[in-house]
């Protein structure tokens, strides 16, 4: 039975493409960039992809990423590389002005809170996410929050998540699930740790990886389904 959900929120909880895409179009017209296309928010989409799965693979820090993924971008558009730290520190602050749920996410995490342990594990920067917690309002559904750069290691190694099992009172992986939208981060992370995995994916995307979850749904009413029959 379970008795503890691990969540992670950029992407579950939160809708982290539309806080993405508001602070990308407002910082390229603070900074002078003019107008972003769809075109190419979508290839900076692609290139963030890539250097978060590099981060993953433990190929280069936090540090880098947050940093090069622009200078990557910047320098196929034709735009100057010498702000990039500035810029990057504006469209993390500007993630803050868009704080948006993914359907029926609020109501599932409270809902379920009575009911289970419940803990945000997450991958992003730890200012950013402490903050966006908090604006969001859902740290009172959580028992506890674990992020990465705080704990050391990124989802998915194993050395993430056995900090996490150190720290929460369920100690049979038997009774643990975590649900999140990423296959290389939270469910290649939840097969390691041997726990039951949940990949969440709304836009009901084929799965082309060699990550198999345990489960899949496309939404949070199918979530509270199927722990039902768990």
């Amino acid at each position: 039975m379970i008795q503890t959900i691990l969540w992670d929120i950029d992407g579950t909880i939160l809708n982290f493409h539309r806080s993405a895409e508001n602070s990308l179009k407002n910082t390229f017209k603070k900074f002078g960039y003019g107008e972003i296309t769809d075109e190419l928010l979508h290839m900076y989409e692609g290139i963030n992809d890539v250097y978060w799965c590099k981060l993953e693979k433990g190929e280069l820090t936090k540090e880098k990423l947050l940093v090069e993924r622009f200078v990557d971008f910047f320098t196929k558009i034709g735009v100057e590389t010498t702000r990039v730290v500035e810029f990057n520190k504006a469209y993390l602050n500007g993630l803050l002005d868009t704080v948006v749920f993914m359907p029926e996410a609020y109501e599932t995490v409270k809902k379920l809170h009575p009911e289970y342990k419940q803990y945000i594990v997450t991958n992003g920067v730890k200012e950013l996410q402490r903050k966006k917690i908090a604006k969001a309002h859902i740290e009172e559904f959580f028992d506890g929050i674990f992020i990465s750069d705080e704990i050391g290691y990124e989802k998915p190694h194993i050395e993430f998540f056995n900090y996490v099992f150190d720290r929460i009172s369920t100690k049979n992986p038997d009774e643990v699930i975590i649900i999140g939208d990423s296959l290389t981060s939270d469910i290649a992370g939840g097969i390691r740790a041997g726990i039951h995995t949940c990949w969440y994916h709304p836009y009901n995307k084929e799965n082309h990886s060699d990550v198999k979850p345990e489960f899949t749904i496309t939404s949070h009413l199918a979530f509270q389904e199927l722990l039902k029959q768990l």
